[in-house]
């Protein structure tokens, strides 16, 4: 079975809102490297509305390492208010989004990541589906903004890795105890 990996980038204060101008000064070839590992790792994206959003706009001319896999790779984007969906290959997922993503998880393939989409990560861990969680937790303070797991149930967490990288981030990996 295939294992749904949410991987987020906050903050020290909880921070995850645009992580693209905040993120970009700690960024070096080590994250580079645990990124791209992660989604070698991973043949397919669930994102939620707004999230979707934001990539559809930035991927598709993008020509930053890793464009050509984040674009050619199956999007399943779920969403309400979405008529259709330009970026190439996604799909929507509507209705039952727990019978959805267990079908997912279900069919032949690497894992699937879930990046952003903090109501929908939010919706994951309280239904049990998270496999794993990766956090890139940077050394700096928000102080405002969207905040990561405002509304998920509590859950119980253990440790499966961590990792520094230069310029002080840390890498967290938990799994459901």
């Amino acid at each position: 079975m295939r294992k749904l990996i949410v991987t987020e980038f906050v903050s020290l204060d909880g921070g995850m809102e645009e992580p693209g101008l905040w993120s970009l000064p700690y960024w070096n070839a080590e994250i580079a490297q645990f990124k791209g590992a992660e989604f070698s790792a991973c043949d397919a994206q669930l994102l939620g509305r707004v999230t979707y959003e934001g990539f559809a706009k930035a991927w598709p001319k993008s020509t930053d390492e890793g464009a050509e896999q984040f674009n050619s790779m199956p999007k399943y984007v779920v969403t309400r208010t979405l008529k259709t969906l330009e970026w190439n290959n996604s799909h929507p997922i509507r209705g039952d989004i727990t019978a959805a993503v267990k079908d997912l998880k279900g069919q032949p393939g690497k894992d699937i990541v879930v990046s952003g989409s903090g109501m929908l990560v939010d919706f994951l861990l309280s239904a049990g589906l998270v496999d794993e969680l990766h956090l890139l937790v940077y050394p700096l303070l928000l102080g405002k903004g969207k905040r990561i797991f405002t509304n998920s149930a509590q859950s119980a967490l253990r440790l499966v890795s961590s990792r520094t990288f230069a310029g002080g981030v840390l890498a967290l990996i938990y799994a459901p105890a």
